[in-house]
Parts: structure tokens; C-alpha cells; sequence
């Protein structure tokens, strides 16, 4: 019993060892402040610049796009960003966030 409990374990641990890393969404490139506008930037630059949106909604009566990209490894934290925008009527964007845990940008951000 105690043989094929270590051999289970052993299985177990060589599994989690070679899942890898799984990710979810299409990366995309970071939006800088010069990108998007308020008022000014349109749904078709948006999807020049960051191509399909991963998901799309309604939000206080305003239609959204989000970009989200997230990435998971065996061995370390879950890593993601995601860009969330909200269109008038017309289709010109009225307001965005952008959030992102990835190290590289933390780092640039807080220096």
C-alpha cells in the first residue's frame, strides 16, 4: 500500500512538474496615453491597433470591449492584463482602463 501511495505521489508531482504554462486571450501590445483619446479615438483604430476584442458588453447602457490576456504557469503566479473600454452611441470611446500585473510593467511604472 505504501509502495503505490509513493507511486502516486511520484506521478502527481511529475505532472505538475511538466504541465507548463497555459494561457488565455491574444496578447496584445501596452496602450500608451497617446493611443487612446476620450472623445477622439474610434472602434476601427481600436481594432487596428489591438485587433478583436477577447470579449464585448453593455455597461450603463454603453456597449464595451475588453482585451485580456492572461498567462499561468505550474510554478508561478498568474500574470494578466486587460484593457476595458467603453463607446459612446457613436462609436467613439468615452472612457478606458487599463490593468496589468506583468513585472516588466510594474517595474517601468513605479520608477
Amino acid at each position: 500500500m505504501r509502495k503505490l501511495c509513493r507511486r502516486f505521489v511520484s506521478l502527481g508531482s511529475a505532472i505538475l512538474l511538466f504541465a507548463g504554462c497555459v494561457s488565455m486571450g491574444e496578447e496584445f501590445r501596452v496602450p500608451t496615453a497617446d493611443m487612446i483619446k476620450n472623445g477622439v479615438t474610434t472602434r476601427a483604430e481600436l481594432l487596428r491597433l489591438f485587433g478583436s476584442p477577447t470579449q464585448v458588453g453593455i455597461e450603463d447602457g454603453d456597449q464595451t470591449w475588453t482585451w485580456a490576456y492572461v498567462r499561468a504557469g505550474s510554478f508561478r503566479r498568474t500574470l494578466s492584463k486587460e484593457l476595458h473600454v467603453k463607446f459612446t452611441e457613436r462609436g467613439i470611446v468615452k472612457s478606458y482602463s487599463y490593468t496589468s500585473n506583468l513585472p516588466e510593467e510594474i517595474q517601468r511604472d513605479t520608477r
